[in-house]
């Protein structure tokens, strides 16, 4: 009797261990803040864009790379 009860309550932690991990894994990003999250990233990527092909930053670039490979040559 008291290993059929033991089995029984056995099963039903693990089975609630399961369920658990279950919803932990679960615990992600729904899709509106994924939607959210690609705007903001697209926004970013765009500013990024506009500021490293400003004429400023460009000059400052090509000086650099420049620089570099007449000091390795």
């Amino acid at each position: 009797m008291y290993a059929k009860v033991g089995a029984r309550l056995g099963a039903l932690v693990w089975g609630m261990r399961g369920w658990y991990r279950a919803r932990r894994r679960d615990a992600g990003m729904v899709t509106s803040e994924y939607a959210l999250g690609i705007v903001a990233a697209a926004a970013f990527a765009v500013v990024l864009y506009k500021v490293v092909t400003s004429g400023q930053i460009t000059a400052e670039l090509q000086a650099i790379v420049k620089r570099a490979l007449d000091e390795g040559a």
